[in-house]
């Protein structure tokens, strides 16, 4: 998308807001889905990351799957459009109700944890057929906290506990018909993936009614220029040459799922802002916008970075800026940045928003969460409107007691 098209959506539909490139969603989708040629891929895409129902459509109609991991997502993806079938559950820590009502929705099962494994056998048997997440013990992923396969991690099944797996699947003779593995985000070698197939090529030997084997995902887009992202080709001949061979002693082809979610949509997303202040300290020039970690908390919870450009003087002197939020925390979008000089009312752009933008936005400080616009077929599309203040307090319930009248009678 190009500045001036950023700079119009700004005057159209104001600011902060979070702009959505369909093409490009589009293009790392079938990028990722042709690197596996010629095996049976299914792409399950991870609508964690960004939910809005046109951005989930848009990847229905290519052909994606969706992974979800609440009951909510699911209902939102049925909402969408997408069949049952085509609906990965991969719940954690929750209640076994929500994974009945998965059940009775009719979605793909993914169970995480020996206990709920063992409640599914007593009440489905053999009835409904499910996945097993294996952990593999395999520490990766660009931050601590989307590191989600090692041997501290809260996620998945210890391959260690194979056996116990084994033992409850076949006491209560259930059908396991998948097994997954997702190690973190942000991975670079293609061995991290192979390491741990490798695990779950040798846990298939117990299990002689696999569909699939799905390999979670994480593969890394790049945030600045000159940053090393995933080589989806190379990756894709190495996984496909290794499960081919794999597939060949297991006696059957299965399907290889993969579930993407900020490779497809981070770098179709920016997130445009607008200048409030320029506020020079003794130590440092602030340029303060209208936004703030209430509407993207990446850089403050993962210490991601953004690259933030000055849209509306792009030819302007370069100098150097924090670019800082309005919000009553240290909320820091970037520290020391090269900009083209910011002058108050200058929209900026933050690049690389697509991906849990929106979707962990919220409204601390009582701030409204802001709108979303997607550039589809060459027009500009609002695809949620910016919240209202009723928005905030729609679900409160007075106490009538706590209602005083006399101020009102002052006021009239």
């Amino acid at each position: 998308m190009t500045n001036n098209q950023l700079l119009n959506i700004a005057d159209e539909h104001g600011t902060p807001t979070y702009v959505y490139d369909a093409n490009k969603i589009v293009e790392q989708y079938r990028k990722l889905q042709n690197s596996f040629t010629p095996l049976n891929v299914k792409l399950h895409y991870a609508m964690k990351a960004l939910n809005n129902v046109n951005v989930l459509r848009l990847l229905k109609n290519e052909g994606a799957g969706i992974d979800a991991v609440s009951i909510q997502e699911i209902e939102l993806g049925l909402r969408a459009g997408f069949s049952p079938v085509d609906i990965m559950y991969t719940p954690n820590c929750v209640a076994f109700s929500e994974i009945e009502a998965a059940v009775e929705l009719g979605v793909s099962i993914n169970i995480d944890n020996i206990t709920m494994l063992e409640k599914f056998g007593v009440k489905y048997g053999n009835s409904v057929s499910c996945c097993i997440r294996i952990n593999p013990h395999i520490m990766a992923g660009g931050n601590s906290n989307i590191s989600v396969g090692h041997i501290d991690s809260k996620f998945g099944i210890s391959i260690h506990q194979l056996r116990h797996v084994v033992r409850v699947a076949e006491a209560h003779d259930m059908h396991i018909i998948g097994l997954h593995m997702h190690t973190g985000s942000d991975i670079l070698d293609a061995d991290v993936f192979l390491s741990g197939a490798e695990l779950l090529y040798e846990a298939a030997n117990h299990f002689k009614e696999l569909k699939f084997m799905d390999f979670g995902s994480g593969f890394k887009v790049a945030y600045k220029a000159g940053e090393m992202e995933t080589n989806i080709d190379k990756i894709g001949s190495k996984i496909t040459e290794s499960f081919q061979a794999f597939c060949k002693t297991y006696g059957r082809e299965l399907e290889l799922w993969f579930e993407p979610g900020k490779y497809i949509v981070s770098e179709g997303g920016q997130f445009i802002v607008q200048t409030n202040v320029v506020k020079q300290t003794t130590s440092t020039v602030f340029v303060g916008v209208n936004s703030g970690q209430n509407h993207l908390l990446r850089p403050m919870l993962y210490n991601a970075f953004h690259t933030i450009k000055n849209i509306s003087n792009p030819k302007g002197e370069q100098k150097l800026y924090s670019i800082v939020g309005n919000i009553c925390e240290s909320d820091t979008f970037g520290h020391d940045r090269l900009l083209n000089e910011v002058r108050e009312g200058d929209i900026l752009s933050i690049h690389n928003a697509g991906a849990y933008g929106f979707s962990m936005a919220n409204q601390y400080n009582s701030r409204l969460r802001p709108a979303e616009v997607m550039i589809y077929e060459g027009r500009y599309h609002l695809i949620r409107k910016r919240e209202t203040l009723e928005d905030i307090y729609r679900n409160e319930i007075e106490i009538p007691e706590l209602v005083s009248t006399d101020i009102f009678k002052e006021i009239m």
